[in-house]
């Protein structure tokens, strides 16, 4: 964390290079993170167990070329530990490591029309399945919104939420009066939850990050479910 505040006060080559020691470190300890949550993960998901470290983390170094910010890093460190690659539709499980900004999030995002048409067909057809994944005492307590109205909307800027975008009102085709048209607004199913700067260098982050993915995996498996015929 202290290589990722100097970053964001630094963010230039000439200071990188003179202090490329101090990120080779700060890489290879957030690197023994990600293997631990790998190993933890996988004994209550064993489709992950064969994901690699490399397989999960990200460069670096940032992708200027289409961005009006120039700064040539990340000021951050992050891991998709997603059991087909981080690129599938299928969801995964994320770990982001960031000054005033450290969060652990589960699920699918930018999903297709049509499959996310199949998803909100499935709630419907099994709602008392899906309600039970997403109003779960465990599953609000780390994911909940204080707006879960009509209208309610979230980014990655609140404490915890479910859902980063959504329609401004009920999809095309379904019933607009339907008592659970919150869910059907949803363009994504990704479940977040900030954490302490600190959090990760706890003696219980793993127990703590275990108890949030198991937390929000019945509505990952759920949405999965529908993803595995596109995929």
């Amino acid at each position: 964390m202290t290589f990722l505040r100097n970053v964001m006060n630094n963010n230039n080559r000439e200071w990188f290079q003179s202090h490329r020691a101090d990120y080779d470190a700060a890489r290879a300890d957030f690197e023994q993170g990600v293997a631990l949550a790998i190993g933890r993960i996988a004994e209550f998901d064993p489709s992950i167990a064969k994901i690699g470290v490399k397989d999960a983390t990200y460069r670096f170094y940032r992708d200027t070329r289409f961005s009006q910010d120039k700064s040539p890093y990340k000021n951050h460190f992050g891991a998709y530990i997603n059991a087909h690659g981080k690129k599938a539709l299928r969801g995964g499980y994320y770990l982001h490591l960031e000054p005033g900004h450290c969060l652990v999030a589960v699920g699918n995002y930018w999903l297709p029309t049509n499959v996310l048409t199949s998803c909100r067909n499935e709630m419907m057809a099994n709602e008392e399945q899906w309600l039970k994944c997403v109003e779960s005492r465990a599953f609000k307590k780390y994911y909940g919104s204080k707006h879960e109205t009509l209208d309610w909307a979230e980014s990655w800027e609140a404490p915890q939420g479910f859902g980063l975008t959504k329609l401004k009102t009920c999809p095309s085709g379904f019933p607009r009066d339907y008592e659970h048209v919150r869910y059907l607004r949803l363009k994504d199913y990704c479940a977040w939850h900030h954490v302490s700067d600190d959090f990760f260098a706890s003696d219980t982050w793993l127990d703590d990050m275990e108890h949030m993915f198991r937390a929000a995996k019945p509505m990952m498996d759920f949405v999965n479910s529908v993803i595995d015929d596109y995929e």
